[in-house]
C-alpha cells in the first residue's frame, strides 16, 4: 500500500480523496494555488505545498511544480481527480518517469480514448455500437460537408480532443454547415491545441447515460451500473441519478456487457465511465470514455456501497478487484445536484464571492460532498462548481423528496447558486415522470427560473 499521495487537484474532488487516503492510512499532500491558500484540502491535508499563482495554467496545470513537490515531499503516488490534469496522457507518463505511480489509465490508453475519433474507431471494430458518423477524423471542409450529406442531416460536428461540449457545434442543414464547422474547429483549437475534427449523426433528444467501470491490474472489468445524466444546460451535466428510469433489466445488461467489452479493448486500468447516447427508440450509442474519475461518482457509490475512490487507490497499488461482477447490485436511488456559484436568472453569471453563511443539510441518505465553509472566499478563477448534494431513497420518488427536503435545508449566504433552479427541477411534472431528454433544461428553462 502506498504510504503518500499527492492530490493534484483542488476543491470537494481534492477533500473527498483526502478522505478515503486518511481511511485507508496514507498520508497525503495538497497542492495549491496562491489563492487557495486557505482552501480547506490545504487544511484538511498532512502536507501542503504552494505551486504557483491563481491562474491555472501557472498551478494547477503546471506539470513541473507539481512533479517538483511530489518528488522533494517522496510521495508513491498521484491522484489527479477529475479536470485540471486528469485526462492529460503526458502528465501521466511524467508521473511514472519520476518513479511514482500515477492513480488512473496508463498515458497511451488516454490518448487513445481520448481522441474521440480514435475511440470510435476501436469501438467500432470491437462491435460496440457507435453512432452512424465519418469514417474517422476529416481533413478539411469538403470532406466534412461530403461526410455530412452521406450520414444525413442533422449532424454533430465534434472535435477529435473535446470535452464538456467544447468543440461542437450542431447542423441542421448543409447551409448551416460550413460556420458550425468553422466554429467547431475554432473553438477545438482555443480550447485543446487541435482542429481535429469528425463528424456524428445528430440523435435527437436522446437521453445521456453512462457505465461506471472499475478494472485492475489483472485483467478483472466490471461495470458498477448507469447514470442518467440527461439534465443538461449546454452540454454541462446539472444533474444526475441513478439507475435510470429509462432502462429495463435486459438494456442494462447490454449496455453494461458493451461497457465491459469497451473497457477491455481499450486496454483500460482504474476507474472510468462509458459514454452513451439512447434514443427514443430503446437504441443506444457510444459516444466516448472518460478516463478518469467523474464528478457524479457518488451516485453510483451510493447505490452499490462500494467507495470509488479507496477502489481507485487500492488497483493502482496493484491490489485486485475487491468485488466482482456478481457482488455488484443496485440498491434503491440516488440523485445528485451540482450545487454552483451562479445565477440562473442572469444566464448563469458566475458568483464568486465570500461565504458569509452556510447551512448543510443532514439526516437520513444525505451527503455533501463539499470544500465550503463560512467565511470561505470562492475565486473567480476556477469552475463555478461548490458543492454536491448526494441523496439516497428506496424508491426513486422517496429520493425526490428527500433531495426536495435537503434543498430547503441547504444555505449559502454571500453568493448566488443555483439551489432554487434543482428544486423547480425536482418539482417539475416531466421530471418526476422521469419521461426527459437531454432536451429538458432548454424547454423547460422558462417556468424553472422565474
Amino acid at each position: 500500500m502506498f504510504q503518500k499521495i499527492l492530490i493534484a487537484n483542488r476543491g470537494e474532488i481534492a477533500v473527498r480523496i483526502i478522505r478515503a487516503c486518511k481511511e485507508l492510512g496514507i498520508e497525503t499532500v495538497a497542492v495549491y494555488s496562491e489563492i487557495d491558500n486557505n482552501a480547506l484540502h490545504v487544511q484538511l491535508a498532512d502536507k501542503a505545498v504552494c505551486i504557483g499563482p491563481a491562474k491555472s495554467t501557472e498551478s494547477y496545470l503546471n506539470m513541473k511544480n507539481i512533479l517538483s513537490a511530489a518528488v522533494a515531499l517522496g510521495v508513491d503516488a498521484i491522484h489527479p481527480g477529475f479536470g485540471f490534469l486528469s485526462e492529460n496522457a503526458t502528465f501521466a507518463r511524467l508521473v511514472n518517469t519520476c518513479g511514482i505511480t500515477f492513480i488512473g489509465p496508463d498515458g497511451d490508453v488516454i490518448d487513445r480514448m481520448g481522441n474521440k475519433s480514435a475511440a470510435r474507431a476501436l469501438m467500432l471494430e470491437n462491435g460496440i455500437p457507435v453512432v452512424p458518423g465519418s469514417n474517422g477524423s476529416v481533413k478539411n471542409l469538403e470532406e466534412a460537408q461530403n461526410a455530412a450529406d452521406e450520414i444525413g442531416f442533422p449532424v454533430l460536428i465534434k472535435a477529435s480532443a473535446g470535452g464538456g461540449g467544447r468543440g461542437m457545434r450542431k447542423a441542421f442543414t448543409q447551409e448551416e454547415f460550413e460556420q458550425a464547422y468553422t466554429a467547431a474547429k475554432a473553438e477545438a483549437k482555443a480550447c485543446f491545441n487541435d482542429d481535429d475534427i469528425y463528424i456524428e449523426k445528430l440523435i435527437l433528444n436522446p437521453k445521456h447515460i453512462e457505465f461506471q467501470i472499475m478494472a485492475d491490474n489483472f485483467g478483472n472489468v466490471v461495470h458498477l451500473g448507469e447514470r442518467d445524466c440527461s439534465i443538461q444546460r449546454r452540454n454541462q451535466k446539472l444533474l444526475e441519478e441513478g439507475p435510470s428510469a429509462a432502462l429495463t433489466p435486459k438494456l442494462r445488461e447490454s449496455m453494461g456487457r458493451h461497457a465491459v467489452q469497451a473497457a477491455k479493448a481499450a486496454g483500460y486500468r482504474n476507474a472510468g465511465t462509458i459514454e452513451y447516447v439512447l434514443d427514443q427508440n430503446g437504441n443506444y450509442y457510444f459516444i466516448e470514455m472518460n478516463t478518469r474519475i467523474q464528478v457524479e461518482h457518488p451516485v453510483t457509490e451510493m447505490i452499490t456501497g462500494i467507495d470509488l475512490v479507496r477502489e481507485q487507490i487500492l488497483i493502482a497499488s496493484n491490489h485486485p478487484l475487491s468485488f466482482t461482477q456478481d457482488d455488484v447490485v443496485l440498491n434503491g436511488h440516488a440523485i445528485e445536484c451540482r450545487i454552483n456559484a451562479e445565477n440562473p436568472k442572469e444566464d448563469f453569471r458566475p458568483c464568486p464571492g465570500q461565504v458569509c453563511g452556510i447551512n448543510l443539510p443532514g439526516g437520513l441518505g444525505i451527503r455533501v460532498d463539499s470544500a465550503l465553509y463560512q467565511g470561505y472566499k470562492i475565486p473567480a478563477t476556477y469552475d463555478s462548481m461548490i458543492a454536491k448534494l448526494i441523496v439516497y431513497g428506496n424508491t426513486r420518488d422517496e429520493a425526490i423528496c428527500r433531495m426536495s427536503r435537503a434543498l430547503e435545508e441547504m444555505i449559502v449566504q454571500g453568493v448566488d447558486t443555483n439551489i432554487e433552479l434543482h428544486y423547480m427541477i425536482l418539482q417539475n411534472e416531466v421530471f418526476l415522470k422521469g419521461d426527459f431528454d437531454t432536451s429538458f433544461i432548454e424547454k423547460n428553462l422558462e417556468k424553472l427560473v422565474k
